[in-house]
């Protein structure tokens, strides 16, 4: 199965964390790492988007029919994330566009064998994604190579 962590575009300061738009930087930024993907991503991949506006607006770049999956919002749990992914791992493809610190946390885990460290993630820009190959053994532990990891700023010239 392919994960794709791909983390929303920069979006304006706010109190009301959901409803957070995206900034003319962002919306560049989304259309740059959408365009991307747009044209390696495998038929038939899922995304998946939080309920924030952001994470809603970054996706909108890669027009198709997504899934709002509360359990990515900004303040999930990615243990929970980890149990869904399990869940899916007969998808060929999953797009989460989601949050720090939880897309970083992932990261992590991938990259650890299914370990989670304590307070140890990646950081991970705005509107960049990591691209993951990763398998699932019976007792449900990953086995992940990292395929890609890409920020906007590196597509802008494509």
């Amino acid at each position: 199965m392919h994960i794709i962590l791909w983390r929303h575009a920069e979006a304006e300061p706010g109190f009301n964390d959901l409803a957070r738009r995206l900034t003319d930087k962002g919306r560049k930024q989304a259309r740059c790492s959408a365009s991307w993907l747009k044209r390696h991503l495998p038929p038939g991949y899922r995304l998946w988007i939080s309920e924030a506006v952001r994470s809603r607006e970054t996706a909108e770049y890669l027009r198709r029919a997504d899934q709002v999956q509360p359990l990515i919002n900004p303040e999930a749990d990615p243990q929970r994330i980890a149990e869904l992914l399990r869940v899916e791992h007969d998808s060929a493809a999953l797009v989460l566009v989601g949050h720090q610190p939880w897309i970083g946390q992932l990261c992590a885990w991938l990259l650890n064998d299914g370990q989670w460290q304590p307070h140890s993630y990646w950081s991970v820009k705005k509107s960049a994604f990591w691209w993951f190959e990763v398998h699932f053994d019976t007792e449900g532990r990953p086995s992940a190579k990292l395929k890609g990891a890409l920020p906007p700023a590196w597509l802008a010239d494509e």
